[in-house]
């Protein structure tokens, strides 16, 4: 038979919106646990808002941050050596690490060149946990986690609906990406679909066929 393994994204999806419950999927969330169906978590969020979640579900398995920027496999989580000659798997706190986003700090030299050129934005890194709060509804323990980023700026931008088509534009024209939705997002050659495929080999590698339900608010 082949192996189910679920992928979900946090926001609106397995975290209500309004207030970032997932009590209204605790009778899922059993179930999946009573079966033993690896979760996998697939989120704009960083590492650490991630664990924080995994820990209040009590949640072992593999994790993908900041769009796709970071994939994050327990230690001794698969049965073989992960190794790729593709992409770069570092140790990081515990886990294996398959590194495909941008450096944060070539993200935040971006920003700044922007705002040198005219564009009016503001990303996570120029504010406080308050100011993180505010525009997220975030505790501010959880704004400090958010802010705590590794592959992915998310940003707000002021002006007209033109600057922000010539923002975008821009962006890209300096070799980054971009994604909108309750945020912009600036980022690199990375993205949650291609992280995903990743992550389905591995398990393909451990468990031979699988079947992947992947579940979004989009």
């Amino acid at each position: 038979m082949k192996k189910l393994i679920i992928f979900t994204d946090l926001d609106g999806t397995l975290l209500d919106y309004s207030n970032y419950s997932f009590e209204a999927a605790l009778p899922a969330l059993d179930l999946i646990r009573e079966r033993n169906i690896p979760l996998i978590i697939c989120s704009s969020k960083t590492r650490k808002e991630i664990e924080h979640y995994r820990n209040k579900l009590s949640n072992l398995h593999p994790f993908i941050t900041e769009n796709g920027g970071g994939i994050y496999v327990p230690e001794d989580y698969f049965n073989f050596i992960m190794q790729d000659s593709q992409f770069k798997i570092e140790e990081a706190a515990g886990y294996k690490l398959i590194r495909l986003g941008a450096a944060y700090p070539d993200l935040r030299k971006a920003l700044q060149k922007l705002r040198y050129e005219g564009f009016d934005v503001k990303g996570f890194g120029d504010m406080t946990g308050e100011e993180v709060t505010v525009v997220t509804r975030l505790s501010i323990e959880e704004a400090e986690m958010a802010k705590q980023r590794d592959f992915d700026e998310p940003f707000l931008v002021k002006g007209s609906g033109e600057d922000t088509e010539r923002l975008l534009e821009r962006i890209q024209g300096m070799g980054f990406n971009y994604t909108q939705g309750q945020f912009f997002h600036i980022l690199g050659n990375s993205d949650k679909g291609k992280a995903v495929s990743i992550l389905t080999d591995l398990y393909r590698k451990q468990y031979g066929g699988t079947v992947t339900v992947a579940i979004g608010d989009s």
